[in-house]
C-alpha cells in the first residue's frame, strides 16, 4: 500500500479501534464510532448506536487477546471519506473456549468536524466463498 499522510492516519485509527475493542476501552471506541454505525457480518446487518456498542464492549462471553492486520488497502474517496480494507487474524476466547479466526474486514471512515469516525464496518470470515469448509450447525432445541 502506498501511504500518504491521510492513509497513515486512517490505518492508525483502524488499529486504535481494534485496540480499544481488545482493551474494552469504551471511551476510546466511542471517539472513533459514528452514531449510528452500520455493521455487517455473519450475524447480518445492524445499525448500532454508540450506546449499544458500549454495551457490547462491556458484555461478557468473549475476550480478544490478539489481532494482526495484513494486506491493508486504503482508498481515499474525498477529503472526508475513505475506506480501509484488510485481512485480520484474531485470537479470542469465546464462551470459555479458545478461538482463532481469519477474516477480511473493511471500514468506511467519515470526517465530521475534523474527527475521523467509523460509519460502516464489515467482516467476512475467510474461507470457501460457498461455505463448503464450514461445519453445519445443529438446530437449536427449544
Amino acid at each position: 500500500m502506498t501511504e500518504g499522510p491521510i492513509e497513515a492516519q486512517l490505518l492508525d485509527h483502524e488499529k486504535q479501534y481494534w485496540q480499544a475493542i481488545k482493551d474494552r476501552d469504551v471511551q476510546a471506541a466511542m471517539r472513533l464510532t459514528d452514531d449510528p454505525c452500520i455493521v455487517t457480518g455473519a450475524q447480518g446487518v445492524a445499525r448500532i448506536t454508540r450506546q449499544a456498542f458500549a454495551g457490547m464492549l462491556q458484555a461478557g462471553g468473549w475476550t480478544l487477546h490478539e489481532f494482526t492486520l495484513s494486506d491493508v488497502q486504503v482508498k481515499v474517496l474525498s477529503e472526508d471519506v475513505a475506506i480501509v480494507a484488510y485481512k485480520v487474524k484474531e485470537s479470542l476466547t469465546v464462551d470459555g473456549k479458545p478461538l482463532t479466526l481469519e477474516a477480511t474486514d473493511s471500514s468506511t471512515w467519515v470526517r465530521r468536524e475534523g474527527q475521523w469516525m467509523c460509519a460502516l464496518h464489515t467482516e467476512a470470515l475467510a474461507g470457501d466463498p460457498f461455505g463448503r469448509d464450514r461445519q453445519p450447525m445443529a438446530p437449536k432445541r427449544l
